[in-house]
């Protein structure tokens, strides 16, 4: 069975998405038989490198509202994020342009597969909403990229060049074309789409469900 779950590194709900999918996943019977691949959605492809100013400031104006209010979101996105046994430090982010981090998601998934593409995704987002990294930046990137397993010349090789720029696009350009416009959204089998982050009851009912449609192709 094949997810594909377009999603960026500088979204919390991404974050939050991809630990529920997690742990419906440990309880889904066939899991050995799933392929997890991560699409990618920049959230602001026109972002710096190095996103200047406070996060909550960007939120507020994003979202038209008081960077009081912003903070609150910000404080309920943790809250929930915890029951999730993740750690967010708003207080830390060092968000940026996410096309490098993108790439590298490439890269990752050819040199690889899929378990190396996971593993590098945690990281980035980990490296987003609990250890304050500069996602934006090169040397960050490689270090996150190193620590997940790939070759550094090879990372390095990508982050100079444009290679993947173009993949990245194409993922990009199909979720225009599926019509998401908002992530996280997670793609089964090119027939079942969920859009956010479900709760992980509702997940293990949808894999399950897939499953069992999908059976038949699957002899």
């Amino acid at each position: 069975m094949k997810l594909e779950i377009w999603s960026d590194v500088v979204c919390p709900w991404c974050a939050i998405g991809r630990a529920r999918l997690q742990a419906a996943l440990s309880g889904f019977a066939h899991r050995d038989a799933v392929t997890l691949r991560w699409r990618s959605f920049e959230l602001d492809p026109a972002a710096p490198r190095k996103q200047p100013g406070d996060r909550a400031e960007h939120l507020a104006a994003k979202y038209g509202v008081s960077v009081a209010a912003a903070r609150r979101m910000e404080g309920q996105v943790t809250a929930t994020a915890a029951a999730d046994g993740l750690e967010f430090r708003f207080d830390r982010a060092r968000h940026g342009n996410t096309a490098d981090a993108h790439r590298l998601l490439h890269h990752a998934w050819e040199t690889g597969g899929a378990t190396v593409q996971d593993e590098l995704k945690g990281r980035l987002l980990r490296a987003s909403f609990t250890d304050g990294e500069p996602i934006g930046d090169p040397e960050a990137l490689v270090r996150i990229a190193v620590g997940a397993g790939l070759d550094e010349d090879g990372v390095r090789a990508v982050l100079g060049s444009d290679r993947h720029l173009d993949d990245v696009r194409a993922d990009e350009d199909l979720a225009r074309r599926l019509g998401i416009t908002s992530v996280p959204f997670l793609v089964i089998d090119d027939r079942y789409g969920v859009a956010g982050a479900q709760p992980i009851e509702a997940l293990r009912e949808v894999l399950d469900t897939a499953w069992a449609e999908g059976a038949p192709a699957r002899g």
